[in-house]
């Protein structure tokens, strides 16, 4: 497919899928007028790194960590190790932490809510 449809198919802009490249966290064919191309595996890949992103892990950190995951294809994990691993589980534990401090904020403004008392018009 071609950059167009995996734009409209993921929902991201042909800009960010270029920059996706750039940084080496997308990669894809050449045609021999240079356009890209990209595999099915590229929708579910388009996803992954927009969640990963989402969470607060940097581009490098996705270069790092997809190798270990497998895409829509079913390809191998080409690495894991223990180092990874421990890195990951930080960032999981960092997003816990951001998931509790969200959860006591949306408790703090429902408490608000629940204790405003609407405002009543004044008659003249």
């Amino acid at each position: 497919m071609k950059i167009g449809e995996l734009s409209r198919r993921t929902g991201i802009s042909e800009r960010s899928l270029r920059y996706y490249e750039k940084q080496g966290i997308l990669r894809s064919e050449r045609t021999p007028g240079g356009h890209r191309v990209y595999g099915e595996w590229a929708v579910d890949r388009v996803i992954r790194i927009q969640i990963l992103l989402a969470a607060g892990l940097s581009s490098d950190k996705i270069n790092y960590l997809l190798p270990c995951l497998r895409d829509a294809d079913g390809g191998p994990n080409e690495r894991t190790d223990e180092k990874l691993r421990r890195e990951l589980e930080a960032e999981r534990d960092r997003i816990d932490e951001s998931i509790r401090d969200l959860m006591l904020t949306r408790d703090i403004l429902d408490e608000v809510i629940e204790t405003a008392e609407p405002r009543r018009s004044v008659s003249a």
